[in-house]
């Protein structure tokens, strides 16, 4: 008998994006996509780990019109520069709107 051939995944289909955060600013906004594909958000928030990812997660929410749960910083939570995951939304989509929402 030959072993069947299978693919196994989580079953979930998303996109990550590479985000470089400027906290304390007078807004919340996308300030560019970057040279290296990086998207430059400058939040109203204290750089403070906790709730300057709560308010960029609630930010990307808003802008990419997913659920806050479907949002989450993977990587350089204590850092500016970080990497995002958005879950049921594909990386065209999630570039279209980004773009579209630029300060």
């Amino acid at each position: 008998m030959s072993d069947p051939k299978h693919s196994f995944h989580s079953g979930k289909k998303g996109t990550a994006i590479a985000v470089r955060v400027i906290p304390r600013s007078s807004r919340n906004e996308i300030a560019e996509v970057m040279s290296d594909g990086s998207v430059k958000i400058r939040l109203n928030s204290t750089p403070e780990d906790d709730k300057l990812n709560t308010t960029l997660v609630s930010f990307l929410s808003g802008i990419l019109g997913v659920a806050v749960s479907n949002i989450e910083v993977i990587g350089g939570a204590t850092s500016h520069s970080k990497l995002v995951s958005i879950l049921d939304l594909d990386s065209g989509t999630a570039q279209e709107r980004i773009i579209q929402n630029i300060a």
